[in-house]
């Protein structure tokens, strides 16, 4: 089976944060990002939302994977410090945009780092979080004469249910638990339908809260 990947903390919902600092606006956009391909769809969608802004900066983080971007800034002056921001509020799985409105007055290097980072921070900061665990998923096959017992056992724990199937004697049915529950349940299922019960453990089922 493979490894399960370790717990992590990611955004419960998209958050945001506006800063004003000296007559430019900063409007920072965290949000929950699972692949690159959502990350880097968030931003898109940020661009055409506002196209007027003077830059687009970002950074993300999915696991060991992570990437930034400046969108004309100096090089390290925004994307870099948005990383950072992530990685120093300790969430994963996250995509972080910063939108900017020049404001007529230049930063300088060290300014633009401390206006990136620090709004980027504060958005993290300030937003909901969940701790996100990983499943592994069971796949049950019953009769339907143990359709209740089975309701039963998955009422005893924290379960989340995939698509039932039927066939002409019963159903079959994924089952995502977390790793310390599966032996449990297993055995008790096995017990209440006196073996009848099908059991198959088809490993990690992706990240779950």
């Amino acid at each position: 089976m493979t490894e399960l990947p370790a717990p992590f903390t990611t955004l419960e919902r998209p958050h945001r944060h506006d800063a004003l600092i000296e007559n430019s606006e900063f409007l920072a956009f965290a949000e929950r990002a699972d692949t690159p391909e959502a990350a880097l769809a968030q931003l898109a969608a940020l661009r055409a939302r506002y196209p007027d802004a003077t830059h687009h900066c970002w950074a993300y983080r999915i696991g060991a994977v992570y990437r930034f971007g400046d969108d004309g800034e100096p090089g390290g002056t925004a994307g870099a410090p948005i990383l950072r921001a992530i990685e120093g509020q300790g969430v994963d799985h996250v995509m972080v945009v910063v939108v900017r409105y020049y404001g007529g007055v230049k930063l300088g290097t060290g300014g633009l780092v401390r206006a990136y980072g620090g709004t980027a921070a504060e958005c993290l900061r300030t937003a909901p979080q969940v701790q996100v665990r990983p499943r592994v998923t069971v796949r049950v096959s019953v009769g339907f004469e143990h359709l209740s017992t089975l309701y039963h056992q998955l009422g005893t724990l924290d379960t989340v249910r995939g698509e039932e199937t039927y066939t002409a004697g019963g159903m079959t049915l994924p089952v995502h638990l977390f790793p310390e529950d599966a032996a449990a349940f297993t055995q008790a299922l096995t017990d209440a339908t006196r073996g009848a019960a099908v059991l198959e453990d088809l490993g990690f089922a992706g990240g779950d809260v």
